[in-house]
């Protein structure tokens, strides 16, 4: 039986209304870089990577008896500026950890024959080698699901930053997260949806 964990977890639910969840401890595989997104090679090398992995590392589970859906792509993002995210909105100074979530029961070793596999092709991916497993521990975070373009994200961020977070006498954490639930080769800009989060804290 094949398992969806974007509706077993209730992480991957969001409305348009800002609220407080909570996040499981959970797996992923990440590729790091820095730079405009748009104009990035090495952000679409990233992805010439992280999906072929995922898709190996399914098919060696489904072997397993293990089968489940691929999660969609997911990223962390900062700046040495945070206003680089809320008004100015400078991706050229944007920090990512590109990311797509993995069942528990992979492992590295699992990992590593992905990987070996993977470099034996033709139009092996890019960063093979630049590619891992890490687990990520969000814990009490910040979420809104937004509709709409990436480029429309400043406002509710900054509603997000500066009133909801310390209205609620919290205080941020970690990175910025961003969950991409909508292909946007497929879905114009303002059908879009992300789920945007931020790991806080009591202050």
């Amino acid at each position: 039986m094949k398992i969806d964990f974007k509706k077993q977890l209730t992480c991957y639910k969001a409305s348009r209304k800002l609220e407080i969840i909570e996040v499981p401890k959970l797996q992923y595989l990440m590729i790091d870089g820095f730079g405009d997104p748009n104009a990035s090679k090495m952000y679409q090398d990233a992805l010439h990577t992280l999906y072929p992995v995922a898709y190996k590392l399914k098919f060696i589970s489904k072997n397993l008896n293990k089968d489940f859906v691929v999660m969609p792509l997911e990223g962390l993002w900062w700046a040495d500026q945070m206003d680089s995210f809320t008004s100015a909105r400078d991706k050229s100074q944007w920090h990512w950890t590109m990311m797509i979530m993995q069942p528990s029961h992979i492992t590295p070793e699992m990992l590593k024959d992905a990987k070996l596999k993977l470099a034996q092709q033709k139009d092996a991916p890019p960063l093979l080698d630049d590619i891992r497993l890490e687990y990520l521990n969000e814990a009490t975070s910040v979420q809104v699901l937004h509709v709409g373009s990436y480029d429309d994200e400043a406002d509710i961020l900054a509603k997000m930053h500066h009133e909801f977070i310390p209205e609620n006498k919290l205080k941020m954490v970690g990175k910025h997260h961003e969950i991409y639930l909508s292909d946007p080769r497929k879905i114009s800009p303002e059908k879009l949806k992300t789920i945007l989060r931020q790991p806080v804290e009591n202050l």
